[in-house]
């Protein structure tokens, strides 16, 4: 079937756990090909034992079934294209990146081949489909389909996709951005528009560490932005602050991160909002088998790729990051979780278990020890 054209607009520290106590690997450093070639390699193998030997097991006894996280495809054409293109340099950040990507790719592989998991879009289910689809954004000039996950530099990719569909002149144009005109949707699309593309185009999407994007949507949605306080906040503060739970005073500004913590704790993954939603339930990788799926780690290296690969024009390039970016450091970070109470992260991370196992992040190091530091 011929592709209907655009009708829109103009576009971590080594350990192991004992007791109660979560430490886990930290991600690999960067490093010389040398020093990558000889760490790498066994970083692999910790994490496809994990993911696809421990995340497996517990499918198997349906021990996910209590973590309120759905069950977990995804290919993965990058290493081909860049032995095929040269993109891609040798430096040991770039082999890191490769491995990292590779072992996204076989675990999912692994994950997503179980008979317990969904193969395709239409044996979601409605409420599943339906995240999904409004997540997927379509360019049909260049064939490709870009799952958007928010706090993953998602408004710099749809400021991408507006300037390769002529709706923006540049990325770097100093406008607010509109999240939804000017982009097509695939859930816009019939049955038969959405089936062409998922089978024809280049599909890729681009994920974070689990925890630091978390901590990212909580510092900007109730530190920054009014409607989410009124609306989340408030509630937050009536249901888990002590006195506060008649309190129509509440305004939401001053939500501590444990507060929001016990409100995930609450919610079904599968209707969170898409700032907390979990990678997982936001891109369904086991139902959308994903050509390329990048991380904000690699962010800049990782771009370029996508857009050499699709074929964007010489003069789109992926906008910088904005002066007023805030971003979340390893300090920062380190500081929130280990403020929390053990008990909270060793309930929340069940949620995102999906999101640190298939995309190769290690759970974080909390232990005593690490959080004096």
């Amino acid at each position: 079937m011929v592709p209907r054209r655009q009708d829109y607009g103009m576009k971590r520290s080594d350990g192991a756990r004992s007791g109660s106590v979560i430490n886990f690997s930290t991600t690999v450093s960067s490093g010389s090909v040398r020093r990558s070639s000889a760490v790498l390699p066994s970083v692999l193998t910790f994490l496809v034992i994990v993911a696809s030997g421990g995340l497996l097991l517990m499918i198997e006894k349906g021990m996910l079934n209590s973590m309120e996280t759905p069950s977990p495809r995804g290919g993965g054409k990058r290493l081909d294209f860049i032995r095929q293109t040269g993109i891609h340099g040798s430096s040991g950040a770039d082999v890191e990146s490769q491995i990292l990507q590779e072992i996204r790719n076989r675990t999912i592989k692994t994950m997503c081949s179980q008979r317990n998991v969904p193969h395709s879009i239409w044996s979601l289910s409605p409420l599943q489909r339906k995240t999904l689809l409004q997540h997927i954004l379509v360019n049909d000039e260049y064939r490709f389909l870009y799952c958007y996950v928010p706090k993953v530099a998602c408004s710099n990719w749809k400021r991408v996709l507006k300037v390769m569909s002529g709706a923006l002149e540049s990325v770097d144009v100093n406008i607010k951005m509109d999240h939804r005109s000017d982009l097509l949707f695939l859930s816009s699309l019939k049955p038969e528009e959405i089936r062409y593309r998922l089978t024809h185009y280049f599909k890729f999407m681009f994920v974070r560490e689990p925890m630091e994007r978390l901590l990212s949507a909580y510092r900007n949605k109730f530190g920054e932005i009014e409607s989410y306080q009124r609306k989340y906040g408030a509630e937050i503060v009536k249901r888990y602050r002590k006195g506060r739970a008649k309190d129509a005073s509440a305004a939401g500004d001053d939500v501590t991160f444990a507060e929001f913590v016990r409100y995930l704790l609450d919610e079904d993954v599968e209707r969170m909002n898409e700032h907390w939603m979990p990678v997982y339930n936001l891109c369904q990788p086991c139902a959308v088998s994903y050509d390329f799926i990048g991380s904000y780690e690699h962010l800049e290296k990782d771009a370029e790729y996508v857009l050499q690969r699709v074929g964007a024009p010489a003069f789109v390039h992926f906008p910088e990051r904005q002066t007023w970016y805030k971003p979340v450091t390893a300090e920062t970070l380190h500081y929130y979780l280990c403020s929390l109470p053990q008990k909270l992260l060793r309930e929340l991370l069940p949620k995102y278990i999906l999101d640190f196992s298939l995309f190769a992040y290690p759970l974080p190091n909390t232990t005593t020890a690490h959080c004096r530091h």
